[in-house]
This record gives structure tokens, C-alpha cells and sequence, in this order.
């Protein structure tokens, strides 16, 4: 039987969260034929030694495949080891911090069947605790939007309004939509589209591929849709923090972000985006200090802002 759909878990010392994620693939599978692709980026802990001996033969009723990296090659570059080995038509990024729910596959399927120009659709994601976890944001952010959400001023729009312009936490996501982009935690991408614009740019070791990735689909033609009736929980980043603690993950995400601008913006679109964050921590900057608040997360921000407009504004 044909294999139609890959699952592809990019895995770095995922312990219980790894087996948690595929036994509720094991509990809740698609309906059609699928296999699993793990990805190790080195792990320290039990993950493949899990894997290899009591893992999957009992839990999962498709084909495991295991790659094993000897050193932590990022993200991107391990999605795309497993996407060039897979021969199925579609491919899920999944993250292995997550735990899909009843549906909610199929409904991915279906979804990304109603038009063959959706390249890519991802799920209402949710907090462990249930609540809805922010997935869908702007992209690429724009000056006015970093001023507008970053000084307050969304409190001057509409409540629908702002949602529908600004997303991320204005919005509801209680709609099936095109979006500027999804979440790599959970995405489900069409073969025919990554053979057209490619698959994740491994110059982005982690953060901000999703961003460059959803963008360059949406450039190439295709849709990115997003679809509320399919939910998958998603745990938020436990693996980088613990990797890097709560400054070095702020300081990886900014970086990355700015990076993706650079690359894929015009370069007057990336320092009005510098100036407008630069602007946005200077403010918080002083809010924080007259208030006597802790200010080193917005110090750091505003450190990596200037020094990206210095960098941008003189070509280097």
C-alpha cells in the first residue's frame, strides 16, 4: 500500500514529551496509508535507545524511520533530511512537544484537498491547559503593525478590526482562512508545493524558517490556510529553554527574526522595521525605569534592534 502521508518529528532530547507525541499519533492515526520519520539532532537522553527497542513496534501500525545526526544540525536541516527521504504526498512537521486529538489529522487532509493551490495548512493549537495558544501572526511584520501592537495604539481600533489586522492575540482563530503564515510546530505541507519553491532554508537553524518558509509559498502562488476544526496540543518550547534558558531563547528568536527580515525584505522594509522596534523597547525602556521594573529582557531587545540598524543601514 502506498504510503501518502510522512510524519516528521525533529527530535532533541524529547524524553516522555517524544513518546507522549507518538503514541497520540498511534491513537488518533489518519486514515490513510502513513509512516513516521524521527529526525535525532544528537540526543544526550533515552530518545532513540526508547525508539530503537520497546518504542514503536508496539504502539504504532506504520513504518518507523530513523535518522540519526551526530551532532545537532538544526531545524530546518533535519526536516528537509526527512522530507528528501520520504516518498509520500504529503508531509507533517510535527513537533515533538505536541499531541494530535481525534480528527484532527483527517481534517488537515481534507482541508488542504479543497483547492490543489493550498501548499500548506496547521491546526488551532492549544495550551495543555486547553486554552488557545496564539499561532497565526503577521508575516512579514510591518512598521506600522510593530508600532501599533508594540505602543498600544491597537487599543484605538475596533475590537474585529484589529483582530483581522493584527492576528497573534487580537484575533480569535475560530475561522478557517488564508493566513500570512503557520506554526512549524504543526504543519502539514503538500509534496507538489515544496517541489516548486523548495523546502526550509537550512540557513536558519532554528526560529524565523516557518516565517521565510510560509512566505516564499505565498509568493510561488500557493495558499497557507489555516484551520480551527483540527486541534493539536502543543507544550511551547520546553527544548529551548532548555538549551538555552529564558534570555538566550529571546535573544535566538530576535535574531532569527531579524535575519529573515534581512534576507527577505527590501532593505528600506527591514530598517523601518528596526527603527519602529528600536523605538517601541526605547518607550518600554522608560516606562520600565520610572516604574522601577526589571528591564533587562527590553535592554537586551533594544541592544539586538540598534545593532541590526547599524548592521542593515550600512549594507554589512
Amino acid at each position: 500500500m502506498t504510503t501518502q502521508l510522512s510524519f516528521i518529528i525533529v527530535n532533541w532530547n524529547g524524553g516522555e514529551l517524544l513518546r507522549q507525541c507518538i503514541e497520540s499519533v498511534a491513537r488518533f492515526p489518519p486514515s490513510v496509508p502513513f509512516d513516521i520519520f524521527v529526525v535525532d539532532n544528537a540526543s544526550s537522553d533515552d530518545s532513540v535507545k526508547w525508539l530503537k527497542s520497546e518504542g514503536l513496534a508496539a504502539h504504532v501500525p506504520a513504518k518507523l524511520h530513523l535518522i540519526e545526526n551526530s551532532e545537532n544540525v538544526g531545524f530546518s536541516r533535519a526536516n528537509n533530511q526527512a522530507i528528501a527521504e520520504s516518498k509520500s504526498d504529503m508531509l507533517f512537521l510535527l513537533n515533538p512537544d505536541t499531541q494530535v486529538t481525534e480528527g484532527a489529522i483527517d481534517t488537515l487532509i481534507n482541508t488542504l484537498h479543497l483547492d490543489e493551490r493550498i501548499g500548506a495548512c496547521g491546526p488551532r493549537l492549544l495550551n495543555p491547559d486547553g486554552s488557545l495558544q496564539h499561532s497565526v501572526w503577521r508575516n512579514p511584520p510591518t512598521p506600522w503593525e510593530i508600532l501599533t501592537a508594540g505602543l498600544g495604539l491597537w487599543r484605538l481600533l475596533p475590537k474585529r478590526l484589529r483582530g483581522e489586522l493584527l492576528l497573534g492575540g487580537h484575533w480569535d482563530h475560530a475561522r478557517r482562512r488564508d493566513v500570512p503564515m503557520l506554526f512549524g510546530a504543526a504543519l502539514l505541507a503538500r509534496r507538489e508545493m515544496i517541489d516548486d519553491v523548495g523546502s526550509l532554508d537550512e540557513r536558519f537553524h532554528m526560529y524565523a524558517e516557518d516565517n521565510e518558509w510560509c512566505l516564499r509559498m505565498r509568493r510561488g502562488g500557493w495558499r497557507v490556510v489555516f484551520e480551527p476544526d483540527a486541534e493539536i496540543v502543543h507544550q511551547g518550547s520546553p527544548f529551548s529553554l532548555q538549551r538555552w534558558g529564558t534570555l538566550g531563547k529571546l535573544r535566538a528568536q530576535t535574531e532569527s527574526s531579524l535575519d529573515f527580515q534581512r534576507r527577505c525584505l527590501s532593505r528600506i522594509h527591514a530598517i523601518g522595521n528596526l527603527a519602529a522596534g528600536s523605538l517601541v523597547m526605547f518607550f518600554h525602556k522608560i516606562w520600565r525605569t520610572s516604574r522601577s521594573r526589571p528591564r533587562e529582557e527590553i535592554q537586551l531587545l533594544l541592544d539586538i534592534y540598534l545593532a541590526g540598524l547599524r548592521q542593515t543601514r550600512s549594507g554589512t
